[in-house]
């Protein structure tokens, strides 16, 4: 299940070898796992997806990073 958050500080992600990538601030959509989240977002008319281990994303939670949209 999918859940609607925010990006509201740094993440930062990999591709195979290259550079880190900073993933722009705003709505992405988090898909979790028995090991790892799944973060999507839309960024101008690109999509992008990346995977993190669990231990980053609940720190990124933790620090308010990353934060869920409340259901009204």
């Amino acid at each position: 299940m999918s859940q609607s958050a925010h990006i509201t500080g740094d993440i930062e992600y990999r591709e195979g070898d290259g550079a880190n990538i900073l993933i722009r601030r705003g709505p992405c959509e988090v898909q979790t796992s028995e090991f790892d989240v799944t973060l999507s977002w839309t960024d101008g008319e690109t999509r992008g997806s990346t995977a993190l281990p669990l231990s980053d994303f609940n720190r990124y939670v933790s620090t308010r990073v990353i934060q869920f949209d409340t259901r009204e």
